[in-house]
């Protein structure tokens, strides 16, 4: 099998680690395969892919779609290295409020499964980052949400020592407590 599965604290986020063929010449790897992606758990049908470059420094989100829009992602690090964070935002979820938090990089090729439900987000360490993720919806400039990176009632550790480059958008996101639970999936 080309994939490796490995269920997070959260046992719905998946850590999928892809078998690397390398030599000389560099490396071949598959990046999804459905069938075994279905074999393991994810049914989600894909249909936006999406890439976005940051420096270091640069920290994005925690973004998530309101319902029916939700999307779920499988996330890659093709350049460089990030921490990348989900966050269940599940009201009636027994993890809701909980995050796994992962370093995914173009030395580990790991990719994340989230789930919808899930508000998503990364900080870039190294000097420059390029992000590839699958969606499961298109994105919908209405149903467009996030969560505060840096509410203490999530308490996120970020593991960084600098202050991270936020969007105005960032900046102002509503705390988990005050986001409309209607609204997620």
């Amino acid at each position: 099998m080309p994939f490796e599965f490995e269920r997070q604290s959260i046992g719905d986020v998946i850590l999928v680690k892809p078998r690397v063929f390398g030599d000389s010449r560099g490396f071949f790897m598959e990046t999804y395969k459905k069938s075994d992606f279905v074999a393991n758990g994810i049914t989600d049908e894909f249909n936006q892919d999406n890439h976005s470059k940051s420096t270091k420094g640069v920290l994005r989100g925690l973004h998530y779609q309101a319902a029916p829009y939700g999307q779920a992602k499988i996330v890659r690090c093709a350049k460089g290295r990030i921490y990348d964070v989900a966050v269940d935002i599940r009201p009636k979820s027994p993890t809701f409020g909980k995050y796994v938090k992962v370093e995914l990089s173009e030395e580990n090729k790991h990719m994340l499964y989230i789930p919808k439900g899930f508000a998503h987000g990364f900080v870039a360490l190294s000097d420059e980052v390029e992000l590839l993720y699958k969606a499961s919806g298109e994105y919908n400039p209405k149903a467009d949400r996030g969560v505060l990176w840096s509410d203490k009632d999530i308490n996120i550790d970020w593991e960084i020592d600098f202050e991270p480059l936020l969007s105005d958008k960032d900046r102002i996101q509503p705390k988990l407590s005050e986001i409309n639970k209607d609204e997620v999936i």
